[in-house]
């Protein structure tokens, strides 16, 4: 029990004291998975709602199939990724493997699905409710879309922010892609497994109540937007 008051202790200082490891290992965590959700949200946005408002062959087979791939298992992208990448795989000219870069495309990979059917779904209700209207309004796919999106707007920062909560607890991938090589590509939670592993627990815990304090805040954002989206749906 000494011990592990003393490895809390020392987690607290190196906290308070910023101390350089551990910033840098917050920094390159906080690079790659808001990148990674960005590019989520590029993608996964226009996704959901051109699934929500469109009507064509296969439409239904799409709709399961990203549905499906929200549970997809972090460590299956991780692998693929590996492959796709390696000196041997199609993208291995890029060199891109062992790099952020690769941790970014497996984390996005991830969260896309997640984002692509939370804008479906949120799209979807709302195409329901609008589509008389816009149709009147003389409004094509694409103004639907791009009308549907803005009014949803609030709804989908929610989606958003689930995925960079995804995102922030992912470690499989990134472990496989990234290599966990220190000052390249090792984030908060490949750290957290290795110095666990080495009984180095100051780090470690340090590094737990950061991504601890990171996910309450980001699911306090949740609660906060879908009370603030539900204000301004009856104001």
């Amino acid at each position: 029990m000494q011990d592990f008051g003393a490895a809390f202790g020392e987690a607290f200082a190196l906290i308070a004291g910023l101390d350089a490891g551990l910033m840098e290992i917050i920094g390159l965590s906080m690079r790659v998975t808001f990148s990674a959700v960005l590019i989520a949200c590029v993608i996964g946005l226009p996704l959901g709602a051109v699934l929500a408002v469109g009507r064509f062959p296969g439409r239904h087979i799409l709709v399961v199939l990203v549905s499906a791939l929200m549970g997809l298992p972090p460590v299956v992208v991780g692998l693929a990724v590996y492959l796709m990448l390696s000196a041997a795989g199609p993208l291995g000219v890029l060199q891109l493997l062992y790099t952020p870069t690769a941790m970014i495309i497996a984390q996005a990979i991830l969260v896309t699905p997640i984002i692509a059917s939370l804008t479906r779904q949120v799209i979807d209700d709302l195409h329901g409710e609008y589509d008389e209207l816009l149709r009147s309004m003389g409004a094509n796919r694409v103004g639907m879309i791009a009308t549907l999106l803005w009014d949803a707007r609030y709804s989908l920062l929610t989606a958003a922010l689930a995925g960079l909560g995804r995102a922030l607890a992912e470690v499989g991938a990134v472990m496989i892609v990234g290599g966990n090589i220190n000052h390249v590509t090792r984030v908060m939670t490949t750290a957290i497994a290795l110095e666990t592993s080495k009984g180095a627990l100051a780090l470690a815990l340090g590094l737990g109540i950061i991504l601890v304090g990171l996910s309450i805040l980001v699911n306090a954002g949740l609660m906060g937007l879908r009370k603030s989206a539900e204000r301004l749906a009856y104001a």
